[in-house]
C-alpha cells in the first residue's frame, strides 16, 4: 500500500490525516475530477463506500433541502456522483453549476482523495464491514455486467491483457470491489470468508475490507473538524427520525415541525423501494431490478452467516486494519446494542 504522507500506527491503521488528496483510480471512477470544482457555500458532500447507506442519505439530504417527499428531479440529477466516469466531468459540473438550491453531491472516493473546503460538509456512513460484504454480494448479482463493460470501455470477460486482473478482483484473484465484478460465484458463505481473508491493496480494492477500514479510518481521524459528520447505518435503522432531525441541526437546516412526519416516512426504505424508478441511482441502466436495490436495510445479515470461531476471525483481521476507538463505533451492535443515543457518544471518544 503506497504511503503518501499518511504515518501508520502499530497495528498497521491510519491515524494522520494526509496533507494532499491521494488519487484514486478504477475501471468506473477517477477522484481526479474533483481537482478544481468550484465549491459553495452549504454544499452538502457525501463521502460513502459502496452499500453503506449512500442513496439513504441522500435522500434524507434532499427531503431535507427541498422539505418535501415530491422531489424536483430524480434524485441522481439532483446528487449527481462526480467522480464516476460513465457521466462525463464537463456534464456532471455543468449541472452542479446550473443547480440553484443546496447542492448534494455524491463520491465514493474517502476524504483524503477529495479537496476539503470549509464551506462544504462532509458526511460519511458507517456501516458493519460484514453487512456490506453481504450487501456487496447480492448488489453484484443485480448489475448487467456486460452493459457496464460497454460504458467502461472494457474489453468482454478473458480479454484482458497479460498480467492484468478482472475488474473487481485483485491480482491474487481475491474478492476486492464488487462494483464491476461478475456475479460471485461461490455461495455467499464461502465468499463471505474469502472477503474477510483478502488482503487487498486498500487503495485499489475500495470495497474489500481493508478499502473500507481505510475509508472510515481517514473519516474518523477527522471526526472533530467542524464540517466532517459521520453517522452510523445502524443508528439510521434504529431512530430515523431522531437521526433526520440531528442531520438537520448540525447542517443548519429549520424544518417546520409539522413537516417532519412526512420527511420521515419518505426516508423509510418501504416508500423510497416503491418509489425506485426516480431514486435508484441508475442514469446509464446498468442495474437489473432497481427495487432490488433496497433489498432489505436492517443490520445484522453479515454476522447471521457465521460462526462464534469465524466471527471471532473476523474481528482478528479487523484489529489489524483499524483503531480500537473506531472498531469501538463500527461494531456498536455488536456489544449489546446500545441506543442510538449511546452509540452517538461513541464518536465523542
Amino acid at each position: 500500500m503506497r504511503e503518501t504522507s499518511r504515518s501508520r500506527g502499530r497495528a498497521g491503521y491510519a491515524h494522520r490525516v494526509p496533507e494532499f488528496p491521494v488519487r484514486y483510480r478504477s475501471a468506473e471512477t477517477d477522484s481526479s475530477r474533483w481537482y478544481g470544482f468550484a465549491f459553495r457555500d452549504g454544499d452538502i458532500v457525501i463521502s460513502t463506500r459502496s452499500r453503506t447507506g449512500t442513496t439513504w442519505m441522500q435522500m434524507i439530504c434532499a427531503l431535507l433541502v427541498f422539505q418535501t417527499p415530491d422531489l424536483p428531479a430524480p434524485l441522481a440529477e439532483l446528487s449527481p456522483w462526480l467522480d464516476w466516469l460513465i457521466t462525463p466531468r464537463e456534464q456532471v459540473w455543468a449541472r452542479l453549476e446550473a443547480q440553484r438550491h443546496r447542492r448534494i453531491i455524491k463520491t465514493h472516493t474517502p476524504l483524503d482523495g477529495i479537496p476539503i473546503d470549509q464551506r462544504a460538509t462532509y458526511i460519511v456512513i458507517g456501516r458493519h464491514p460484514l453487512d456490506i460484504a453481504v450487501s456487496l454480494y447480492h448488489q453484484a448479482g443485480n448489475l448487467d455486467h456486460g452493459r457496464i463493460r460497454q460504458l467502461a470501455g472494457q474489453s468482454e470477460p478473458g480479454q484482458s491483457e497479460p498480467g492484468q486482473s478482472e475488474p473487481g478482483q485483485s491480482e491474487s484473484g481475491q474478492p476486492g470491489s464488487a462494483t464491476a465484478q461478475q456475479p460471485p460465484q461461490l455461495p455467499l458463505r464461502e465468499w463471505l470468508l474469502e472477503w474477510i481473508e483478502s488482503d487487498d491493496d486498500a487503495r485499489e480494492q475500495l470495497d474489500s475490507l481493508p478499502g473500507v477500514m481505510c475509508h472510515l479510518a481517514d473519516a474518523w481521524a477527522r471526526r472533530r473538524e467542524p464540517n466532517v459528520l459521520l453517522v452510523h447505518y445502524n443508528d439510521l435503522s434504529a431512530d430515523l427520525e431522531g437521526e433526520m432531525r440531528r442531520l438537520a441541526g448540525l447542517l443548519a437546516i429549520t424544518v417546520p415541525e409539522q413537516a417532519w412526519p412526512v420527511l420521515v416516512q419518505a426516508a423509510t426504505f418501504e416508500h423510497m423501494r416503491a418509489r425506485a424508478a426516480r431514486l435508484v441511482p441508475d442514469p446509464a441502466g446498468v442495474i437489473r431490478d432497481q427495487q432490488a436495490f433496497f433489498r432489505r436495510g436492517t443490520p445484522g445479515s453479515g454476522g447471521e452467516l457465521l460462526t462464534s470461531a469465524e466471527l471471532a476471525r473476523y474481528h482478528e483481521r479487523a484489529a489489524l486494519l483499524a483503531s480500537p476507538a473506531l472498531l469501538g463505533w463500527l461494531h456498536s451492535a455488536d456489544i449489546g446494542s446500545p441506543a442510538p443515543s449511546q452509540a452517538r457518544q461513541l464518536l465523542a471518544t
